[in-house]
Parts: C-alpha cells; sequence; structure tokens
C-alpha cells in the first residue's frame, strides 16, 4: 500500500517498508504547522521482495515557512522581490531604490517602515512592507505598500500568512484603519480582500505627483 502518494495512476498496489512509510506519515502530517506551505518531492520506495524502484510522484510534503519581522540583512533578498512586483505589476523599469537605501531607511535612528519576509530554510518567499499614517479622521493608521510572493512559490499560502501579519500587527497597535492599493486588473487579490473583509472604495482615485511633475510644477509656480 502506498502512503501520501496522490495522483499516481498505473502503479498497482504492493507492500512497503512499513517503518519508511510511517516515518513519513508522521513527517508529512507535523501536528499539521500553520505555518507550512505544500511542495513535491521525488521519494525511493523499497518494495517487499527487496527489488528498488524509483518512482517520482508528487507527495503533499509540509514544509516549514515562518513570518518574521526583517533584519537589515534581509533587504538584499527583499529588493529582489520588489523588482519581481514591478514587472507583475508592468512597470519592469520602476523601480529605483537600492539595497542602501532600503538599509538606511528601515534600519536607521528613524526607521520609515517595517519589514515582514516569508523564509523557509535561510531564503525568503514573500515580503510585506507598511508604514505608519496619520489619518484626520481616524488618527493613526498603517498603509501597506507592498504584499509580493515569489511567483514560483505563490499559491501555497504564503501571501495570507504575511496578510495575517500584516493585520495582527495592526489590530495589536490598536490602528482603525490599514489601506492599501491594489490594480483594477488584478482581481484574484481583490477577491481575496473582499472575502477577508477590506472594502474597495471604486469612488476614490489614487493621485500621485511623480518627480519630474513636481519638478516642473515648482519651475513654473515660481515656489522656492
Amino acid at each position: 500500500m502506498i502512503y501520501f502518494c496522490h495522483g499516481v495512476e498505473g502503479i498497482p498496489e504492493f507492500v512497503a517498508n512499513i517503518g519508511i512509510f510511517k516515518k513519513l506519515n508522521r513527517y508529512l502530517r507535523r501536528e499539521n504547522h500553520p505555518d507550512s506551505y505544500r511542495d513535491e518531492i521525488e521519494i525511493e520506495i523499497e518494495i517487499e521482495d527487496e527489488v528498488e524502484v524509483e518512482v517520482e510522484v508528487e507527495v503533499e510534503v509540509e514544509k516549514i515557512m515562518k513570518v518574521r519581522e526583517a533584519v537589515k540583512e534581509d533587504m538584499p533578498q527583499v529588493l529582489e522581490l520588489i523588482k519581481e512586483l514591478a514587472i507583475f505589476e508592468k512597470e519592469p523599469d520602476a523601480v529605483e531604490i537600492s539595497v542602501a537605501d532600503l538599509e538606511r531607511e528601515g534600519f536607521g535612528e528613524n526607521p520609515l517602515f517595517t519589514c515582514f519576509v516569508a523564509e523557509s530554510e535561510s531564503e525568503i518567499f514573500g515580503a510585506a512592507l507598511v508604514y505608519f499614517r496619520f489619518s484626520t479622521w481616524k488618527g493613526r493608521t498603517l498603509h501597506l505598500e507592498d504584499l509580493i510572493v515569489q511567483e514560483s512559490e505563490r499559491g501555497k499560502g504564503i501571501g495570507e500568512a504575511l496578510y495575517k501579519k500584516v493585520m495582527q500587527f495592526a489590530f495589536d497597535r490598536g490602528l482603525k484603519r490599514v489601506a492599501w492599493d491594489v490594480l483594477d486588473w488584478n482581481t484574484g487579490a481583490i477577491r481575496f480582500y473582499e472575502r477577508s473583509g477590506a472594502k474597495v472604495l471604486s469612488t476614490w482615485r489614487v493621485v500621485h505627483m511623480d518627480e519630474k511633475g513636481l519638478r516642473n510644477y515648482i519651475e513654473k509656480s515660481g515656489v522656492k
């Protein structure tokens, strides 16, 4: 009998080394760890008659992933995620900041942002960057600037784990609002946010004054 081997067609049932599969069973079920996600592996199965065959199967493995507050040393990997997000948002040349900028602005005497990362085996697969704002209606609020998951790791619950971390961060500080932007064509993200209870405000527009526009305005208006 094959344990935890899913979607394998054309392979007859057989008696394997039960000890091996019991160990695999315990590993796969490991307390249903809340911060785990699924991956695929190859396993080698030893059949009762001592003939060894290597079978490539899709196995649900709980790979431990933790979400923690970022440290300065994480910024090179965080910057790579930011660049990947820019490509996803169809703005591949928009990222102008450097690792030094992130380190200086996030880990100096007066840090401008807080960053959370999703990590497994010393590799960062996702990040969420937030900072405080002040609302004349609500007081201190939180802005979620980016929530990023590496493309190869999407669909494994990492984004939701980061989202929960951000919401818990705001709740623990008694904040009355968390705000962020979402592209109108990112329908999957919009559905997720709405399911979580967030409101997408269709009557408001995001307004940006970029560097070029700012310079032109100052020059034309004569402000010094």
